[in-house]
């Protein structure tokens, strides 16, 4: 099947009144489809989104006028949508919801996807993301495809067999960029204390932010460190060439590094394009418990809003908005858990809203992780580790590790929650 070019394609031959769209997330977002879904949504009639890991501007608050939109948390643009009232979120662990989408429990009507074309054979591959959006390809009513030449051809990533778009179009845009957050000190001390929990060897995982960018750049003085993880950008670039990153130790996936989804610039595009020793794989590989199991010396490092005494963690919520995801926080903390010599770290600052804040607190106001699953806890005041402790504690530990202005404050909520315990 010949690409037809944008100009000559409409979008809302395809689209109903009533459908849901759903698209490949971050740089794996068909731009060219995606705007040409918003410019002539008015001639489409009311349809539904869903979100992923969207940075566009194609669903922001004042261009999504009049588009229902969901997503599995309040991530890129979605945060923007939680913030103005508009965004229904679906708290689903990021695992599930590729399985849901795999077995047509959750259904798109119509399925935008980006591809890449193999230099070689010519043969087309996902690009940037193998997620959600491909598995929801075979059961969705059209398939659409954008052929992105910019867009890079991974291996472990080709587009499979049984999903034949119903047409094929010609990109306008170049793939997204997303350049890496910035990193603030506080970041840098708290990565301080990250690393030094990370031996050579370890196979990591990292969440978003610039938390998690804080400890990649630390670690560059590592040694044979792999990579087995959700989601990653240019740092890896970094971490290889520098050295640290090499795959050798890994149990599964030996001299390779595993990612689920892109979230860089050209510079990442040009690493992994045809890179024999980068994997693009699915959720079920990604986030697959019985596989991270397996990956000795697994470490899992993701980020928080808030922690409470008893070690659970909240990465959703804030004053009553959602302003996170579930995403696959839990999936990997279970799966460091699991893993021989493996950990799971929760990294956070210590205060928000320039100290006036505790992000340590006497309760959460919603549980992402359990405090059976913790295991490690870290602010810019050291760490608090967790396992094999009891709620006394793990609350004096958690304590000892909060911002010293709420120390005495934190102390007294828990002497009270003891006094009504044994009351």
């Amino acid at each position: 099947m010949k690409p037809v070019s944008a100009e000559n394609f409409d979008i809302a031959a395809h689209v109903r009144a009533g459908d849901r769209v759903i698209f490949g997330q971050a740089s794996a977002e068909p731009l060219t489809l995606t705007r040409a879904l918003v410019a002539q949504k008015a001639e489409i009639g009311p349809f539904s989104v869903f979100l992923g890991a969207c940075y566009s501007d194609c669903f922001a608050p004042d261009t999504a006028e009049g588009i229902a939109v969901s997503a599995y948390g309040a991530v890129g643009v979605a945060g923007q949508l939680a913030k103005a009232g508009r965004l229904d979120v679906l708290p689903w662990h990021y695992r599930a919801l590729n399985r849901a989408y795999a077995e047509g429990v959750l259904k798109a009507d119509v399925v935008l996807l980006q591809l890449s074309v193999d230099p070689k054979s010519g043969r087309y591959g996902l690009g940037f993301s193998n997620d959600y959006a491909v598995l929801a390809a075979r059961h969705a009513r059209s398939v659409i495809a954008e052929v992105n030449p910019a867009a890079p051809w991974i291996h472990d990533a080709e587009l499979p067999a049984d999903i034949v778009p119903d047409v094929l179009v010609e990109a306008d845009y170049p793939p997204l960029d997303i350049p890496q957050p910035p990193i603030d000190e506080t970041s840098k001390t708290i990565a301080r204390h990250v690393v030094e929990m990370i031996p050579d060897g370890a196979t990591l995982q990292f969440g978003v932010g610039s938390l998690p960018e804080a400890v990649m750049a630390a670690l560059s003085g590592h040694r044979d460190l792999g990579i087995h993880s959700g989601s990653m950008g240019d740092r890896l670039v970094d971490l290889v060439e520098g050295g640290a990153v090499t795959n050798a130790r890994k149990s599964l996936d030996a001299g390779r590094s595993v990612v689920g989804v892109l979230l860089g610039t050209k510079r990442l595009r040009d690493f992994v394009h045809d890179n024999r020793d980068f994997s693009l794989r699915p959720a079920a590989h990604t986030h697959g418990h019985e596989v991270l199991a397996r990956q000795h010396g697994f470490i899992a490092v993701n980020s928080a809003i808030e922690v409470d005494l008893t070690g659970q963690v909240n990465a959703e919520m804030a004053n009553g908005r959602y302003v996170g995801a579930v995403g696959g926080q839990v999936d990997f903390v279970r799966g460091a858990n699991a893993a021989e010599g493996g950990r799971a770290i929760i990294a956070l600052p210590a205060t928000a809203k320039g100290g006036t804040l505790s992000r340590i607190v006497a309760s959460v106001s919603s549980v992402t992780t359990p405090r059976s699953d913790v295991d490690a806890i870290v602010t810019e005041y050291g760490v608090a580790g967790l396992r094999g402790c009891t709620l006394d504690e793990r609350a004096k530990r958690l304590i000892a590790i909060a911002a010293p202005q709420f120390r005495e404050a934190l102390s007294r909520a828990l002497y009270d929650q003891q006094r009504g315990t044994y009351d």
